[in-house]
């Protein structure tokens, strides 16, 4: 059995400051990926030690950073969703991070870490949207190759898209913003169309929830306010392989080492 986690970290020093560690110790997984890293290589590194990482920063210091951390072997990675000029915006740097990793069986496992646009809807913040949709047009055609893979693929991370109304606590309140507008949910209808396996809700029952994320400000947590946007996506090889799906919400707000809790999935592989 190998667990994958994948967590936004809201910034790793902080993160770590407020008990990330003390959780990874605990829960052990074998393969972490991580969004919103928001630090260094060198930063990275130190508080994985003893572990195979690949670290994608952002061009834009302070921004997104992605990670695949793994005790399996890392046998290649694959950084960003450039275009045919070999190159990408810098708003899109730091968001996808492709991994193959060795199994113990000599097969392969191929992870990916991703953290797509959030945007805005507000007026005057149209460019985010347009960033956005960019960027999953990127995706949707890398998910197209990757879907196809004759070995196991699992395409995890913060999304910034609540999927069904079962995907947000408050859906009438949010159907005008970003995050679950109908052309953003569209894209996640493309990806299962296509063959992938939003494997949360398909352990997850018929909802409302789990829910991955709470604003840290008022009751939300506390009142399971939540949405579910932090996603683990299947290929047909590895969808079947899944035994348990969950996420793994802190006990109270005061535990929390993030905004978002960890998703994790434990594959017979």
């Amino acid at each position: 059995m190998l667990t994958v986690a994948t967590a936004n970290v809201n910034g790793i020093r902080a993160a770590v400051r407020r008990g990330m560690d003390t959780w990874t110790a605990h829960r052990a997984p074998d393969v972490l990926l991580l969004q919103e890293v928001r630090a260094p290589d060198e930063v990275v590194a130190a508080q994985f030690d003893g572990w195979h990482v690949a670290h994608l920063p952002c061009a834009i210091k302070g921004r997104a950073g992605v990670a695949v951390v793994s005790r399996l072997p890392i046998t290649a990675s694959r950084a960003g969703l450039p275009g045919a000029d070999g190159t990408e915006p810098d708003v899109d740097t730091g968001r996808w991070l492709e991994a193959d990793l060795a199994l113990p069986d000599g097969g392969r496992l191929t992870v990916v870490s991703a953290y797509l646009h959030s945007g805005s809807a507000k007026p005057g913040q149209e460019h985010t949207m347009a960033a956005k949709y960019a960027h999953l047009d990127k995706v949707s055609a890398r998910l197209d190759e990757l879907v196809r893979d004759d070995a196991p693929v699992v395409v995890a991370g913060d999304v910034n898209i609540a999927h069904r109304e079962v995907d947000i606590a408050n859906w009438k309140g949010n159907v005008k913003n970003a995050g679950f507008l109908p052309t953003e949910r569209a894209y996640v209808d493309r990806w299962l169309d296509a063959g992938w396996t939003d494997l949360g809700r398909a352990h997850g029952g018929e909802g409302p929830g789990p829910y991955t994320w709470w604003t840290w400000r008022g009751q939300a947590f506390d009142n399971d306010k939540g949405w579910r946007i932090d996603y683990q996506l299947a290929n047909p090889v590895l969808a079947d392989r899944a035994v348990k799906v969950e996420v793994d919400r802190a006990a109270t707000y005061e535990a929390r080492w993030s905004d978002h809790a960890p998703l994790l999935a434990t594959y017979d592989l």
